[in-house]
């Protein structure tokens, strides 16, 4: 492969891109992503299939479900932060809102279990965790979806950390998660068969993004460009919560059986600073 194809950027010492994994909650282990110390971590059945079943249910039967057909085609339930300015992206969490109130408003929501844990575990740093404001507008606190593009990849290999460059979002705080780590959470609430989650160790350098024209998109990395580039393989179950650095180049493989559906509920968040922890979609 010649220079001028190679993927350049980042890659992490062995200890650091070993996705641990937990049979319970840790909110410590996500705070280690947040701070840059592990790439990643998987809770496995944090949530219960009840639980799990009945969200899925909700997301389904919602009438105020929409198609995405574009980016990364999907079926969704709240809104995208993507190429949009600040007052757009705002304007559509609180347009969406309540829809999503009315699905996750369930004893034991896995959302707010989450945030809830995080918030009590830095609380004895004096860190606040919200969800991110501008002009006293709040951004959407989650984003329902399932994938369902066909092909090698069900999600083309991607980063987050591009989208969050956008220039009509400037005035927006989720920016100054830049200087700390841009890091994405996915509750698996349905997952038949397949789907692993793949995460290459790289977080592409901007000469390489400006060279791919990926700098404000951030997708998708062409597939022979992440050749050699060390992974990892992660099989994802209904019930699985993980939380990733999302600088690195990740991708999502589609169901093996036809009719196989992958939902999450997801969100993105990070620090703004010593003491504030932001989330948006």
């Amino acid at each position: 492969m010649s220079g001028d194809e190679r993927l350049t950027g980042w890659s992490g010492e062995a200890g650091y891109f070993a996705f641990r994994e937990y049979q319970e909650f840790r909110p410590e282990a996500v705070i280690d992503v947040l701070r840059g110390t592990s790439a990643g971590v998987v809770f496995r059945g944090m949530v219960g299939p009840t639980l799990c079943a009945e969200l899925s249910a909700r997301f389904w039967a919602s009438p105020d479900r929409l198609r995405r057909s574009t980016e990364a085609p999907s079926y969704y339930l709240g809104t995208y932060h993507y190429h949009k300015t600040t007052a757009d992206y705002l304007e559509e969490s609180e347009r969406t809102a309540a829809a999503l109130d009315r699905v996750l408003d369930l004893p034991g929501d896995p959302l707010t279990a989450f945030y809830q844990g995080l918030a009590e575990a830095l609380a004895p740093d004096g860190v606040t965790v919200r969800q991110a404001e501008h002009d006293g507008r709040r951004a959407c606190r989650a984003l329902l979806r399932s994938w369902h593009g066909d092909g090698r990849y069900a999600l083309d290999p991607h980063e987050d950390r591009s989208q969050c460059t956008e220039p009509r979002q400037a005035d927006f705080e989720i920016q100054r998660v830049l200087d700390h780590r841009v890091t994405a959470l996915n509750i698996c609430l349905e997952n038949g068969d397949g789907g692993r989650l793949l995460v290459w160790n790289i977080q592409p350098d901007d000469a390489c993004k400006r060279r791919l024209g990926l700098h404000y998109t951030g997708s998708p990395y062409p597939p022979r460009m992440l050749e050699g580039i060390g992974r990892q393989e992660i099989d994802i179950h209904a019930g699985d919560v993980y939380v990733f650095n999302g600088s690195h180049v990740h991708a999502v493989e589609p169901n093996t059986s036809a009719g196989s559906r992958r939902t999450t509920l997801a969100g993105i968040l990070g620090f703004t600073d010593e003491r504030t922890v932001v989330s948006w979609t």
